[in-house]
Formats: structure tokens, sequence, C-alpha cells
């Protein structure tokens, strides 16, 4: 199973990506690996730009590697920005043959955003010091088929992550019975899900 966090910078992504990591490891129950979008960029995509085209290669470049995990029996937890749609598109398409992908949009406001921006990377981007930053001079296309759309301007980390869990038992990807301890689910049966919306998505 692959859970892919899509979302601006500062929206909370990576956070929210590590509390349910560590939910996950401490239930115990199939492997699990996050990628995070700023460690993936240093150590497995450093020779990339922000180009259109380069985001692109490192997005793909994520979902081979989540579809491989997906593949094995593992967990994978993405949390890049993946900014464009038709690539996020195309990496459902990569991992939904080998099991269940979820699409979780965090829909914090870019206002919200700047004001958590500790290393002042939106007030460069504004003054046109930072070129292609998301959401400031490059698009961020706001995904239509998100299975979860969570905003953390209104919810903490750890009610965000339960909200994914939450999510990930009614849909039957994880047992209820002891946690969040996970159970496969036939590749077969899997089908796009109805989006479930927590918080106002600006």
């Amino acid at each position: 199973m692959t859970i892919f966090f899509t979302g601006l910078s500062g929206s909370g992504k990576s956070t929210i990506a590590n509390v349910l990591l560590t939910k996950f490891l401490e239930t115990g129950g199939r492997p699990v690996t996050l990628l995070d979008g700023d460690l993936v960029r240093k150590h497995l995509s450093s020779e990339l730009g922000f180009s259109k085209e380069h985001r692109d290669i490192n997005i793909r470049r994520i979902g081979y590697v989540a579809s491989e995990i997906t593949k094995d029996g593992g967990i994978a937890i993405c949390a890049p920005i993946a900014p464009y749609d038709a690539t996020r598109k195309h990496v459902r398409q990569m991992i939904e043959p080998y099991g269940g992908f979820v699409l979780v949009h965090i829909a914090t406001s870019v206002e919200v955003c700047e004001q958590r921006d500790r290393k002042g990377l939106y007030a460069k981007a504004r003054a046109g010091i930072l070129k292609e930053f998301t959401g400031i001079s490059d698009p961020y296309e706001a995904p239509a088929d998100a299975d979860v759309v969570i905003n953390t301007g209104e919810l903490s980390a750890e009610e965000a992550a339960q909200e994914i869990i939450l999510h990930l038992e009614r849909e039957g990807f994880i047992g209820t019975a002891r946690g969040v301890g996970l159970r496969p689910v036939a590749s077969e049966t899997m089908q796009r899900l109805k989006p479930v919306r927590h918080g106002s998505a600006d």
C-alpha cells in the first residue's frame, strides 16, 4: 500500500507523515518506508532542478520506489509537494496494479504556509530571489481525485494522522481489532475511493 501526500511547502506533509510512520511502526506488521520529499531530493534526485520536467522526473522516481515497496507487501509513505495533476495520476497508475493507493491532499492555505515558514522561503520567492517556487511563481494543481483532504490550519498533526488511519480502516486497508495493524487487500478489489474531507480546503 502507498499513502501519497501532496501539498504546498510548509503545509505539514512531512510532519503528518512522520506521525503516521511512528503509529505504523509501533503496531508492527508489514515493513513501512517513508519517502520524504526533501530527503529524496538530497539522496536520490540531487542532480535535478525545479523545472516542470525535473519535478516530474523526481515524482516518477518516488512513484517507482513506492510501487516496488507496495509490490513486495510493504507500506510506502510518500511526502513530496507533487504539484502536477498528470504526474500524480501517473504515479497512481504505477502503483494500483500492486496494491492500495491513497492520495492525501494537505490543503493548508498558502497564507498559513507562509506564516509557518521559518526559513523565509516564501519571502524569498515573493522577492524573486527563489525562482520556480510552488504556490508563488510555479503552479500547484490541487487534486480533484484526493482520497483524503486535510487542512492543518484546523487540525494538529496527530489529529490529521488519526483521520488518515480512520479512512484506511473504513476502506479496509487496515484492520481495527488491534489499532492500526495492517491486513493485505487484494489488488483486484481496489477501486477509486470517494474523497473524505477534514477541515476546510482552501
